[in-house]
């Protein structure tokens, strides 16, 4: 199964901290209830390196889904540097 991450993501660059906290808290209640039921969670949509943290620290999640921003991000960083950071930003998340 995927989770959108969207709405959490949108919430997170409006500024509008109370939504995102519970769509945050409705990301964790889903990952873990569909990993409860044998199914492997991914997750993806809108991602950055401001929000992807929160997301990876998910001890259910098997897979990020960030391509798009990390293609973005390296018109201006380059692709190495992008994913390097963001798979930083993950490894960071899961310690």
């Amino acid at each position: 199964i995927e989770l959108h991450t969207g709405a959490y993501c949108d919430a997170h660059a409006e500024g509008r901290f109370d939504d995102r906290d519970r769509e945050l808290d409705a990301l964790r209640e889903m990952s873990a209830h569909a990993h409860s039921l044998g199914l492997e969670v991914h997750a993806g949509h809108g991602l950055t390196f401001d929000t992807v943290q929160p997301i990876a620290a998910f001890p259910e999640i098997k897979e990020l889904n960030i391509g798009h921003y990390l293609i973005a991000e390296a018109i201006f960083m380059g692709l190495d540097p992008a994913i390097r950071e963001m798979r930083r930003l993950m490894d960071e998340a899961r310690t």
